[in-house]
């Protein structure tokens, strides 16, 4: 059975990552962006990686963040991957030494191709829908027909995901994941563990079935 993984970004409580830990996340996504309504402290994502259990990996995402931010994060906790959601080059994020992907916001005449050879460490890309204001966690879609069917870089498919166009998505794209934050939610920043198990078990029975 080919198996699609899942991230949820946008923690802001323990409680709720633990929930979508247990209901079989791979990857919980914590925000440090301080415009965002999902933005967390230190603290918050201390807390919060505390409280996981074994095997959920951990994603620190970023914006255009400096490498002092950036570096004051990981000294202060274990982080498996980072997510750059700016305008970082490559050599920007590989300064870390340490596995990241690399957000696409995806427009028309974006090259898949050409990014893949740009961030060809990656250890993948993620592809979300272009907003003029916001990076990422807007809930649009965009048209997935622009993502190519091959690609040397594993694909991650965000923006506008929910538990109603889960499994299309999968049949469609065939990514190596699905990143969900706004469509399990209550509101910003707030997950909705109703949502969160409706969402996991699209994906489960989308796999199970294909």
């Amino acid at each position: 059975m080919r198996r699609t993984r899942v991230k949820i970004c946008g923690f802001t409580n323990a409680e709720q990552a633990v929930h979508a830990a247990y209901a079989g996340t791979d990857a919980i996504g914590l925000v440090f962006y301080p415009p965002s309504p999902r933005n967390v402290s230190i603290n918050q994502a201390q807390e919060i990686i505390a409280a996981l259990p074994a095997f959920t990996s951990v994603v620190a995402l970023f914006v255009d963040a400096t490498e002092q931010q950036i570096n004051e994060v990981l000294a202060h906790m274990p982080i498996d991957l980072l997510q750059f959601h700016g305008s970082e080059s490559a050599t920007a994020c590989r300064v870390y030494n340490k596995p990241y992907m690399k957000a696409i916001r995806m427009q028309s005449d974006t090259d898949i191709e050409a990014l893949s050879t740009e961030y060809h460490d990656a250890s993948a890309l993620l592809l979300d829908a272009y907003h003029a204001d916001a990076k990422g966690g807007t809930g649009q879609k965009f048209d997935w027909d622009l993502i190519p069917k091959q690609s040397r870089i594993p694909i991650i498919l965000a923006g506008g995901l929910d538990a109603s166009n889960a499994r299309e998505a999968i049949t469609q794209v065939q990514p190596y994941a699905l990143d969900v934050s706004s469509g399990v939610e209550a509101s910003k920043g707030i997950k909705d563990n109703n949502k969160i198990s409706a969402f996991l078990n699209e994906v489960y029975q989308s796999d199970r079935n294909n």
